[in-house]
């Protein structure tokens, strides 16, 4: 079988050259050594995390590292949507809180003011989606910071309303002051004595002389002695305007300037100043008009 020969062409001679298989050869075994160290040496890089600075590994990475980022950034975004979700019912407990509490419920207009986030784009140097998920997330972030501070002005407000309905409660005379049987007589009544008809700007309650007589409610005396017209007599200022009375007693136990609790004994009941009999006469004025005082009565009924 005849050998392949292999001619190039020589521009020096003009004329066509054999070539020598052991140039080729060389020059074949060189390039393929040279493939097989080069992949030798990428293998090598790649597994020794990129030392020689190819960059392989690195955009490999980054590609993974986006990636997470990415599905991390939408996770965080839902769980803030939640978020968001539990402050708005919040918000709806609040008002019912507000209102029980006899606060103006929060404006609709003044809680969306309240909680509008920023609407200012950050520009991160990432790529377009990756922007726009941590824009989404800057701003649900600062929606909720507001609509959180707002929630929580709102509530220590109910709080410092309900401790000031606390203190109010505690002065508000809403206790009978003594037992015994309870008239209807306020208002315009013929007078038992006078035989002329005048205002009751009381209630008479009815029961044997010396029965224990009771503060209505937290107070200090404002007045303890006599009155014509109603013998012994204690006048409580319960604050907020508010004073209540107590007439025709046959014996006073506190002193003026001194503090009562809702409950406390102040006095026995009599037949003092104008009386047809034993009786408690009880008043209860709010700046200085008399109202009725079973009206205020919320422990039990008098009748």
């Amino acid at each position: 079988m005849p050998k392949t020969r292999l001619y190039r062409y020589s521009t020096d001679g003009l004329v066509f050259r054999e070539v020598r298989w052991g140039r080729t050869r060389l020059a074949t075994l060189g390039m393929v050594l040279g493939m097989v160290l080069l992949a030798i040496a990428a293998e090598v890089n790649q597994r020794y995390d990129d030392p020689i600075g190819l960059g392989i590994v690195q955009n490999a990475a980054l590609l993974r590292e986006n990636r997470v980022l990415r599905e991390q950034l939408k996770f965080i975004g839902s769980r803030i949507e939640k978020v968001q979700k539990n402050l708005d019912n919040l918000g709806d407990q609040g008002n019912e809180f507000r209102l029980r509490a006899d606060l103006t419920p929060l404006d609709p207009d003044v809680e969306q003011a309240g909680t509008g986030g920023t609407d200012e784009r950050v520009e991160f140097g990432t790529s377009r989606s990756v922007g726009d998920l941590l824009n989404n997330i800057r701003g649900m972030v600062s929606r909720v910071e507001q609509e959180a501070q707002l929630q929580a002005t709102s509530y220590a407000e109910v709080s410092r309303k309900l401790d000031e309905d606390k203190v109010r409660f505690t002065h508000l005379p809403a206790v009978k002051p003594m037992d015994g049987f309870y008239s209807y007589d306020f208002g315009m009544r013929l007078h038992p004595i006078l035989g002329i008809y005048r205002p009751h700007q009381g209630i008479d309650i009815v029961a044997s002389q010396g029965t224990p007589v009771h503060a209505t409610a937290d107070g200090v005396v404002e007045y303890a002695g006599r009155e014509s017209g109603l013998g012994l007599m204690v006048t409580i200022n319960h604050g907020y305007s508010i004073k209540t009375t107590y007439g025709h007693l046959s014996k006073i136990l506190v002193r003026e300037g001194q503090k009562v609790k809702r409950g406390d004994l102040i006095a026995r009941s009599g037949n003092t100043g104008l009386s047809t009999g034993p009786h408690l006469h009880y008043e209860v004025r709010v700046n200085g008009v008399a109202h009725n005082p079973r009206d205020y009565f919320f422990n039990d009924d008098v009748d």
